[in-house]
């Protein structure tokens, strides 16, 4: 469906052996000298994730070690020993305790300046709910059975150097670029249904794709169950996280959609809840409008909305934005869809977690349609600009209409616990893009080379009204030197502030964006001529609003 979706190759290519760097050379060394110095009989073996990246050729930090006859906190206590005895300084032990077993403690450790995780090899047994489990040792084979995918059972044997295979299929798994569960996917789904999210995470990933019997459990009403009983809101929330933040989002919302889970992770709030929004603009009457929103087709309205506006982000380029720029962006595009229908940016339940970035959305979609409104301005303005006319002017008020809006996206992307802003106006420029209506001959050509045509438009589009606004010079709004509001209020002769204090404020702002050269010093003296010459100004926030000043 996708042109950002990956199709996975039919054979990946994997190390025929495990190269280890020198310093997980050394460590594993260390790790074996604890074994004998102690008398140990442990089989001290790295599990999961450092296993598969090491076959597929990539480096990796992420090093759990399990062991078969111990703790993690006893053999942490077991290597300090060791330390203790060679004479290097003992290393701080982080106990993670057991949810259901105070006697299946694993525990965090640095070796060498790297974090390990230790724990013994368990087996697990769920109950109908919670997809916590109860743990007690196990052999490696369960251990390797109670993983959520094939691909992560895999097990590094660093006495013997050699990889085992427990499943029996792990590897075969990684070559096919195939997501299988160990066990049978119905029940593993059913007694943790995080693993259905886990699963479209590391098939996208990785490129890969999801096994038949995965994908019928997945799409399963029993599953659909189980992750309303045994997932929280906040769970899911930081599954949509780190799904939007990975490097295929579109193929892992591809995977959603086609498993009939799109409306079970992206929830919308029920049509009668406190959290759905009231809004004069709403088109359709009554909850069956609402609910007609939550359709197949408009699931995959969305999921097509990422994919443009993640080839969108790929053209402009990836490192124009940061991490947090760039999620906030996707989640904006996911609801693109959503807004045309009802006319409002409806965030659903489990999309964001911590509520800043739920509010931020909701300003990046109004201010996106402010950025609509002012693009043929805009556009206007950096063509002028191009062609290098010395008699450049602004027929309108463009400068304090572009600069409020910058202001106003700018402040949204500030918590007031915050030191650092986070700029989010090329975000909402990316946004409008987006939406902005492009028009070109579609008589002929593919339907793909219609595709690249509208993006490229929308790339040069964006690109334009991003000159312009640097061209207008109110790309830093945010950093220009205003009046305080301490100061407005001295001014003003007032006891103490108000909203007539905000109301001046802004007007000063307005006066110093239609002329950059205005300095706030001058602006304080503008107010105070007009506070003067009509003594009502000071309190009557209505004429305030209303004047001008142009």
């Amino acid at each position: 469906m996708s042109s950002s979706s990956t199709t996975p190759t039919s054979c990946i290519q994997l190390k025929d052996k495990i190269d280890l760097t020198d310093k997980e050379r050394r460590i594993f060394d260390k790790l074996l000298q604890v074994v004998r110095h102690c008398n140990l009989k442990t089989k001290v073996r790295v599990v999961g994730g450092w296993v598969r990246d090491k076959l597929l050729g990539k480096e990796s930090t992420d090093i759990d070690i399990a062991l078969d006859d111990m703790t993690g906190k006893q053999f942490c206590e077991k290597v300090n020993e060791y330390l203790a005895f060679v004479g290097e300084k003992k290393q701080k032990i982080h106990v993670i305790e057991s949810n259901n077993s105070k006697h299946l403690q694993a525990a965090k450790m640095k070796l060498m300046g790297v974090s390990f995780d230790f724990v013994n090899l368990r087996k697990e047994t769920f109950n109908e709910n919670s997809r916590i489990p109860s743990v007690e040792y196990g052999s490696a084979e369960e251990d390797a059975c109670r993983r959520d995918l094939t691909i992560n059972s895999l097990f590094y044997d660093i006495q013997e150097k050699i990889v085992e295979d427990f499943t029996g299929r792990g590897i075969a798994d990684l070559k096919a670029g195939r997501i299988v569960t160990p066990l049978p996917a119905m029940d593993t789904f059913k007694d943790d249904p995080l693993r259905v999210f886990r699963a479209i995470r590391f098939a996208a990933r990785f490129g890969f794709v999801l096994d038949d019997e995965l994908r019928e459990a997945a799409a399963s009403d029993a599953v659909r169950e189980a992750i309303g009983l045994k997932m929280s809101r906040e769970r899911i929330s930081d599954e949509i996280k780190l799904i939007m933040s990975g490097n295929r989002p579109v193929q892992a919302l591809t995977d959603i959609c086609s498993l009939q889970l799109f409306w079970v992770f992206f929830a919308l709030p029920e049509p009668n809840a406190s959290d759905r929004p009231r809004d004069r603009r709403f088109v359709g009457s009554g909850d069956a409008a609402w609910n007609s929103v939550a359709s197949v087709d408009a699931a995959w309205n969305c999921v097509a909305s990422v994919d443009t506006a993640w080839n969108l982000l790929e053209l402009i380029g990836f490192s124009s934005f940061d991490e947090k720029q760039r999620r906030l962006y996707l989640y904006s595009a996911l609801l693109i869809p959503i807004t045309r229908e009802i006319g409002y940016c409806i965030i659903p339940k489990y999309l964001t977690r911590p509520n800043d970035e739920a509010v931020m959305v909701k300003w990046l979609h109004r201010a996106s349609e402010r950025f609509t409104s002012l693009i043929p301005e805009l556009t206007n303005t950096a063509e002028a600009a191009a062609r290098e006319k010395p008699d450049l002017t602004v027929t309108s008020n463009l400068p304090v209409s572009a600069g409020l809006l910058l202001w106003d996206i700018e402040n949204a992307g500030k918590k007031k616990t915050d030191t650092e802003r986070l700029s989010l106006w090329r975000v909402a420029l990316m946004i409008s893009t987006l939406s902005y209506p492009i028009n070109f001959d579609r008589s002929e050509g593919s339907a793909d080379k219609h595709k690249q045509i509208e993006l490229s438009t929308r790339r040069t589009l964006f690109a334009t009204i991003e000159k312009a606004i640097v061209k207008l010079g109110v790309e830093n709004v945010c950093d220009m030197p205003l009046a305080e509001g301490k100061q407005v209020i001295e001014v003003l002769q007032l006891k103490e502030g108000g909203s007539i204090v905000g109301v001046w404020m802004t007007k000063l702002l307005e006066w110093q964006l239609a002329d950059l050269s205005r300095t706030s010093e001058q602006s304080l003296e503008w107010m105070r001529e007009r506070a003067s010459e009509r003594p009502e100004l000071k309190y009557d926030e209505q004429q305030v609003s209303a004047l001008s000043i142009w």
